[in-house]
């Protein structure tokens, strides 16, 4: 098992107890990231699409520094802090992941970390 320890290398490192993201064997399980920016850590203050890019974004980049890509997600879970956001959250997803569709399972919640929209997690291959 190898831990992925990516916010050190792409920006602030975080003070909680977790890994950004673990592999094992061939896969890659990412921690849940928010919309904050990981070069400035500032949260996008517009709607939940541009929330939506950031977080996948930060997914991304995680993935890459794992051995992985967005390609070869095979599970996401998006929480959202309001399930109207959902059909503008699938919009972003389109755009991203293209013709790739991954599962993912949608999570209205009452509240996020830094009052931010959405959070999302991953499950991908290697």
């Amino acid at each position: 098992m190898r831990k992925i320890e990516v916010r050190s290398a792409l920006g602030a490192k975080s003070k909680a107890h977790y890994s950004a993201a673990v592999v094992h064997e061939n896969l890659v399980y990412v921690s849940g990231q928010l919309p904050v920016d990981m070069d400035t850590g500032s949260l996008p203050e517009g709607k939940i699409d541009e929330q939506t890019r950031q977080a996948l974004s930060n997914l991304s980049r995680i993935l890459e520094a794992s051995g992985s890509s967005l390609d070869k997600v095979l599970r996401t879970t998006a929480y959202i802090s309001d399930v109207s956001h959902w059909g503008d959250v699938d919009k972003v997803y389109a755009e991203v992941f293209n013709q790739h569709k991954p599962a993912r399972t949608v999570v209205p919640v009452s509240n996020l970390h830094y009052g931010a929209l959405i959070e999302i997690d991953a499950v991908a291959y290697i």
